[in-house]
């Protein structure tokens, strides 16, 4: 009987008909006596997306006099799929309170699926102390549920645990090991893993490789990246959009443009609003701007109506190229056409455009003015402009906004600091470094990766842990006397601290994108590329752009917000970033 009810209920489109079917199976006696076809009810019921169906089998559940596991579990299946997922976990441990249920395997993986949605790892540790207490781990589903709780909460040292505990592996658990190292900021070893993974016979399928190709985005390791492509073209996979509009993600993130373009006009499979507002975004971030715009005007007229990922993207592009006048005329037309309602991200963009050009007190009146309540990045992107520009007074406007909203960011108290320091004012410098001191900040470190024969060195400022860091050293000497010969002096505005000139320039010296720089030309033939986790530094900016020059060799930098390709003493943001 529960396989008649299934294809029937699937029938009701409105909560009125779920009703009259209820009231049939109560007059045969079915919902009373037979508990497997009232449990598929249930569920059914639970996971309509008829109106209010979830919130109605809740109250049928409260009214059943002896439910069984099974109607349980179809409530906690309906919650984890609804849009509070926090509400099954609730459920759950109110089944355990009532001790009227007894939970099964599936009891626990519908929770946890519940914990995975609402990242509540606490509870899943929890989930999991029971669920060994129950005698339910072996069970592969609940273990993989679990492994996909830890990895999407950031719980990575729980999951690399499970992980390598599990006797019995399937593609499921690689994908989520995979897919949480590479979102926790553990690209490196997501890749290694994907390796390893194929060197034990798994086959990699859709969801895998969009975990690796999220690992070479983090990384810029193009190579590894085109060896995956290939593997998607191989296995047939790239008539899978979302898979396609990762690979041009992951080469625009790698600075090649030209492979990211093949890519979207060579798809096999059908592009949709994600995959032209993905190639936007690709060839504004990489300085593209014109490109951008025009691919934006191409599919306005091949019929795709702009959401707001597209004004974003072509925000971005104005913004990256300092194309003041067009961004404010684009940011006009999505305000005044009406369909797409700007954002915050949209209005930091703004504020981001028009302080980096100068115009300071425009930014503050957009921040000032707009309809929804500012966040802390509008502040702080004002306050990176102040110290562009010098501005004290409207930077100490900008800095005592973030201290009432609470903003405790390390980037915040460097940049003020960098103002004062920049203006000689080291006794409000020494005070902006006490309250860091009392508040508990600790500054980001920068670090840089570099990718040398497939290779991937990372390098910290200052550091001096690396095997080759003698000739490392030795060479940033060779570098720093030769650019000298085309005018370099060291920009020590840059540097925070009230010490003499000289340790200035040696702290400058040793910026971890210029130490990976000098170990590319060590190691090196060709272009150089680096990622860095922070925004360059305008002394590293300049150097790089000599070092293009001195040495006749490309460098491409990766910061935070955009690519900079440095060749024959020129930077292809044009100074402008």
């Amino acid at each position: 009987m529960a396989t008649a009810v299934e294809p029937l209920l699937q029938k009701c489109s409105t909560l009125a008909q779920i009703k009259q079917f209820q009231a049939h199976l109560i007059t045969t006696g079915i919902f009373q006596f037979q508990p497997s076809p009232r449990a598929k009810f249930l569920e059914v019921c639970s996971t309509s997306s008829a109106a209010a169906s979830l919130l109605y089998a809740v109250e049928i559940f409260r009214h059943i006099a002896s439910p069984v596991t099974n109607d349980w579990n179809a409530i906690i299946r309906g919650l984890a799929q609804s849009h509070q997922p926090a509400d099954a976990v609730a459920f759950y441990r109110q089944g355990l309170r009532m001790l009227t249920c007894k939970p099964d395997a599936l009891t626990c993986s519908f929770t946890l699926k519940a914990c995975a949605r609402a990242l509540a790892c606490n509870e899943a540790i929890q989930i999991h102390s029971q669920v060994i207490r129950f005698g339910f781990i072996a069970d592969i589903l609940l273990q993989t549920t679990l492994l996909d709780v830890y990895a999407k909460s950031g719980y990575l040292d729980n999951a690399r645990k499970l992980f390598d505990e599990m006797s019995n592996r399937d593609v499921t658990c690689w994908n989520a090991m995979i897919a949480g190292l590479a979102q926790g900021n553990q690209p490196n070893e997501a890749l290694q893993l994907f390796t390893r993974m194929r060197d034990l016979g798994f086959k990699p399928n859709e969801i895998t490789v969009l975990g690796a190709l999220s690992a070479c985005a983090q990384l810029g390791v193009v190579r590894e990246g085109e060896n995956i492509y290939n593997y998607i073209k191989n296995q047939n996979l790239e008539k899978n959009e979302q898979v396609c509009n990762v690979v041009i993600d992951m080469f625009g993130k790698c600075g090649y443009v030209t492979k990211a373009y093949q890519v979207f006009n060579s798809m096999k499979c059908t592009k949709t609003l994600i995959t032209w507002n993905t190639m936007i975004m690709v060839l504004a971030t990489n300085g593209e701007s014109l490109e951008a715009l025009q691919l934006f005007n191409q599919m306005s007229k091949g019929g795709f109506r702009p959401d707001n990922v597209s004004y974003l993207a072509a925000l971005c592009a104005c913004n990256h190229a300092g194309m003041v006048e067009n961004g404010v005329e684009l940011f006009e037309k999505m305000t005044k056409d009406g369909s797409v309602v700007p954002n915050i991200k949209h209005y930091g963009t703004m504020v981001d455009l028009l302080g980096r050009s100068g115009r300071l007190q425009e930014a503050y009146n957009v921040i000032d003015s707009i309809p929804i309540k500012p966040d802390i990045i509008l502040w702080q992107t004002l306050l990176g402009a102040c110290k562009t520009y010098g501005n004290v007074e409207m930077a100490e406007k900008a800095s005592r906004k973030l201290v009432e909203m609470g903003s405790s960011s390390d980037g915040d108290f460097v940049l003020l600091s960098n103002i004062y320091a920049a203006k000689h004012r080291w006794k409000d410098v020494g005070i902006v470094r006490e309250t860091m001191k009392n508040k508990e900040v600790k500054k980001v470190p920068g670090f840089s990766y570099i990718d040398v024969d497939g290779v991937i060195h990372k390098f910290v400022n200052g550091d001096k842990s690396h095997l080759d860091m003698e000739e490392i050293y030795g060479k940033i000497e060779e570098i720093m006397g030769r650019i000298m010969e085309y005018g370099y002096v060291a920009d020590t505005g840059y540097v925070l601290h009230d010490i003499g000139l000289e340790e200035k320039e040696n702290a400058l010296s040793y910026h971890s994108e210029k130490l990976a720089v000098a170990f590319g030309l060590i190691r090196m033939s060709s272009e150089i590329r680096v990622n860095k986790n922070l925004r360059i530094c305008g002394d590293c900016h300049e150097v790089m752009k000599l070092v293009s020059k001195a040495y006749d060799r490309e460098i491409i930098v990766r910061d935070r917000t955009r690519f900079h390709r440095f060749k024959q003493g020129l930077c292809s943001c044009k100074d402008y970033w």
